[in-house]
C-alpha cells in the first residue's frame, strides 16, 4: 500500500507537467489500473511472487511451514534481494546452516528414539567429532571417514576427538570394517597418539590399546610400513623396549629357505633396515652410543642379506646422511668430555664413532651420494695439517700414529684421490705436469689444534691429537717423472726401506690407471711391494680414472673399467706374488670409491 501510494503521488506529480491531451480521463484510469495490479501482486503469496519466481516458491515450499505473516515478509525480501542482485550476508548463512543443523539432528533423534529394538539402535550410535568435515562416526562411515577425521585431531591435537574415534574403534566396530582395513586404521590412530604424547598420560593409553589389539587380531595382514612408522613413534617418546619388541616380531628378518627376492621378503627387509636406522639416529642423537652402536653392528649384518634380495640404493634410500650427523655429535660430545663411554662386552668402541656407521653403510648397496659422503668426511677428516717432507727415513715424522701411503707411476691422480678422500681441494698439490711430487710428503689428519703454529714457527703448542688421527704420505711417483735416473733409484731405495721397517704403516694404495691397466712400473711396484710389507700392512690395488671409460659420467654412474684391463690387473698380481690383494674402482672426478677408501683408512686411525 505505501509502495502504491508513492506511484500515485508520482504519476500526478509528472501529469501536472504533461500537455492536456496527457491530463486525460483514460490516462488516468489506466495509471489507477496498472496501481492496483501491482498492489495485488505483492499482498497475494499464491498467485504473486510464487507465480513469477520459482526459486522463491521453492524457499517458501520448507519442511516447517510458516506462518502467513512471515512468509509475506520473506517473500518480499527475497524479491527484493533478487531485484537488486545481493547475496545473503555472512550471518544470515551462518543462520540458515545452524537452523539447517537443528533440523537435521532432530530427524536423527525422531529415527533413533523410534527404532524398535535395541540392534537397530547399536546400529545407529553416532560418536560426535569436533571436525566440521568429519562431524561424527557411525556404523555407516568408511575407513577414508576414519583417516581423515585421525589426520585432523593429529594436525590439530585434538585430544576430544582422538579419544572419540579410539572408542569407536576398538570398542564399536569389529573387524569387518572397513573391509578388513581395521588393522590399518589402528595402526594409524597408534602413530597418531604416539606424536601427541606430550598431551598427556591418555594418548598413551590409547597408542598402547591399539598396537595390543592390532597385534593380537590382525597378526597376518600387518604391514611392515605401518610396523616402522609404530617403531619410530615409540623411539620418539624413548620407548625403546616396545619398539624394538615389535622389530624383532614384526619385522624379522626372513626365515632361512624363503626367497628373498619376493616382494614380500623385500618390503620387510627394507622396513626393517629403515627401523634400525632410526634407532642408531635416535641413540646418537639422544647421546647414548652403546645403543647406537649395536644398531649399527645390525645394519653390518643385514647389509650382505639385503644386497642377495636384489634391493639396491635407489630402492631402499637409507638416512646415512642423519645416522652420521648424529654420530658426528655424539662423537664431538665425546671428545670435549661432555659423555663418557665405558667399554662393553657387547660391542666394541671404534676410535670414532662413524666408523661404525661407514661399516655398516659399505655392507649396503652404495648409491655414491653426495650430501652422505661430504657429511662422512666432514666428520672423519676435521684438520689436516702438511707436516713435513721427507727425502729419506731421518726426514720422516715421529711414529706415534697410524699411516697411510698412496703410491703409484706418474700422472696416475694420487694427489686428486687424496684430495678426494679428504674432502680438500688442494691438500696435495695436483698439475697436470708429471712428477711435480718430488719429496715423500706427510700430511696429519686430526691433530691437536694449533699444530700448523709448530710446524710453521716451531712454537710449542698444548694439546693432544685426537685418538683417531693418522698421516697420509704423497710419494713421488713412478716412470713418467722427468728426472735423473740416479734420484729415481733413490726414491725406490727410500720406499722399501719404509715399506719395510715403519712399524706405524697399515694401508698401502697402489694406484693404477684403470684405462690401460698396469705397465712395468706397477710389476716393479707390485714385486717390491711383496717382498717388503710386513704381515699387518694392507695392499689394495686402487684402479683410478674410472670416469674417463663412461661417456656422460655422474655421480650416478660413476664410472667402469672393461673386463680386459680388469683380468690384465689381476694377472699381474698373481705373478707378482700379490694375488690376494682387493681391488677398488675409483674416479676423483664423479667421487667413485669413497666409501671402500674410508673402509681400509680406518685401519691407519684405529693403530
Amino acid at each position: 500500500q505505501i509502495l502504491f501510494m508513492f506511484y500515485i503521488n508520482f504519476i500526478h506529480t509528472q501529469n501536472k507537467k504533461q500537455t492536456s491531451f496527457q491530463m486525460s480521463s483514460c490516462w488516468h484510469i489506466s495509471h489507477v489500473i496498472l496501481g492496483l495490479v501491482l498492489m495485488f501482486l505483492i499482498n497475494n503469496r499464491e498467485y504473486g511472487v510464487g507465480a513469477f519466481s520459482p526459486q522463491i516458491q521453492l524457499r517458501s515450499n520448507s519442511a516447517v511451514p510458516p506462518s502467513r505473516t512471515s512468509s509475506t515478509f520473506r517473500s518480499r525480501s527475497v524479491l527484493f534481494s533478487a531485484n537488486s542482485k545481493n547475496k545473503m550476508s555472512r550471518p544470515e548463512k551462518k543462520a540458515l546452516e545452524r537452523r539447517r543443523k537443528e533440523l537435521k539432528e532432530k530427524n536423527v533423534n525422531g529415527i533413533s528414539a523410534s527404532a524398535p529394538s535395541s540392534s537397530e539402535n547399536q546400529e545407529s550410535k553416532t560418536f560426535s567429532l569436533h571436525s566440521n568435515n568429519i562431524s561424527e562416526l557411525n556404523s555407516n562411515s568408511s575407513a577414508d571417514d576414519v583417516i581423515k577425521a585421525i589426520k585432523r585431531a593429529q594436525k590439530r591435537h585434538d585430544v576430544h576427538d582422538l579419544r572419540v574415534i579410539s572408542k569407536f574403534l576398538i570398542e564399536e566396530v569389529d573387524e569387518s570394517f572397513g573391509f578388513g582395513f581395521r588393522g590399518s586404521l589402528l595402526a594409524r590412530l597408534a602413530v597418531a597418539a604416539l606424536h601427541m604424547s606430550n598431551e598427556g598420560a591418555a594418548t598413551c593409553e590409547i597408542a598402547s590399546r591399539a598396537i595390543k589389539l592390532r597385534r593380537t587380531e590382525y597378526r597376518s595382514s600387518i604391514l611392515p610400513m605401518e610396523s616402522a612408522a609404530i617403531i619410530r613413534g615409540l623411539l620418539r617418546i624413548h620407548n625403546v623396549t616396545d619398539a624394538m619388541n615389535i622389530l624383532h616380531d614384526e619385522l624379522s628378518l626372513p626365515i632361512d629357505g624363503t626367497p628373498l627376492d619376493s616382494p614380500e621378503n623385500k618390503d620387510k627387509l627394507k622396513y626393517r633396515a629403515y627401523s634400525i636406522a632410526s634407532v642408531a639416529s635416535r641413540h646418537f642423537y639422544e647421546m647414548e652410543p652403546i645403543a647406537a652402536l649395536k644398531a649399527c653392528n645390525m645394519l653390518k649384518v643385514m647389509g650382505p642379506i639385503v644386497r642377495e634380495s636384489g634391493l639396491g640404493a635407489e630402492d631402499l634410500n637409507m638416512p646415512w646422511a642423519r645416522i652420521i650427523q648424529g654420530a658426528a655429535q655424539c662423537e664431538s660430545a665425546r671428545r670435549n668430555g661432555s659423555i663418557s663411554i665405558e667399554q662393553s662386552d657387547d660391542v666394541k668402541i671404534p676410535c670414532n664413532l662413524v666408523y661404525s656407521v661407514l661399516n655398516a653403510m659399505t655392507s649396503f648397496p652404495s648409491q655414491n651420494d653426495d650430501e652422505t659422503y661430504e657429511a662422512l668426511s666432514n666428520a672423519l677428516v676435521r684438520r689436516t695439517n702438511f707436516i713435513t717432507g721427507a727425502v729419506d727415513m731421518n726426514g720422516c715424522p715421529e711414529p706415534d700414529r697410524g699411516e697411510v701411503i698412496f703410491i703409484g707411476r706418474s700422472n696416475v691422480g694420487k694427489s686428486s684421490l687424496v684430495n678426494m678422500v679428504t674432502n680438500r681441494k688442494s691438500l696435495a698439490y695436483t698439475s697436470k705436469r708429471p712428477g711435480k711430487t718430488q719429496q715423500f710428503n706427510f700430511f696429519a689428519v686430526n691433530d691437536k689444534p694449533g699444530k700448523e703454529k709448530e710446524v710453521k714457527y716451531g712454537d710449542f703448542v698444548p694439546g693432544e691429537k685426537d685418538l683417531d688421527s693418522f698421516y697420509i704420505l704423497d710419494v713421488p711417483g713412478f716412470g713418467f717423472a722427468k728426472v735423473p735416473e740416479k734420484q729415481r733409484q733413490a726414491w725406490s731405495d727410500f720406499l722399501a726401506e719404509y715399506i719395510k721397517t715403519r712399524k706405524t704403516l697399515r694401508v698401502i694404495f697402489h694406484l693404477i690407471d684403470g684405462r690401460h691397466g698396469p705397465i712395468d712400473e706397477d710389476d716393479n711396484i707390485m714385486r717390491q711391494i711383496s717382498e717388503t710389507k710386513p704381515n699387518n700392512v694392507q695392499y689394495v690395488i686402487v684402479l683410478t680414472k674410472a670416469d674417463k671409460n663412461v661417456k656422460g659420467a655422474s655421480t650416478g654412474n660413476g664410472g667402469k673399467v672393461s673386463s680386459a684391463i680388469l683380468e690384465k690387473v689381476r694377472m699381474s698380481a698373481r705373478e707378482n706374488n700379490v694375488g690376494n690383494a682387493p681391488i677398488l674402482l675409483t674416479s676423483a672426478e664423479t667421487k667413485l670409491g669413497r666409501d671402500d677408501m674410508w673402509r681400509y683408512m680406518r685401519l691407519a686411525a684405529e693403530a
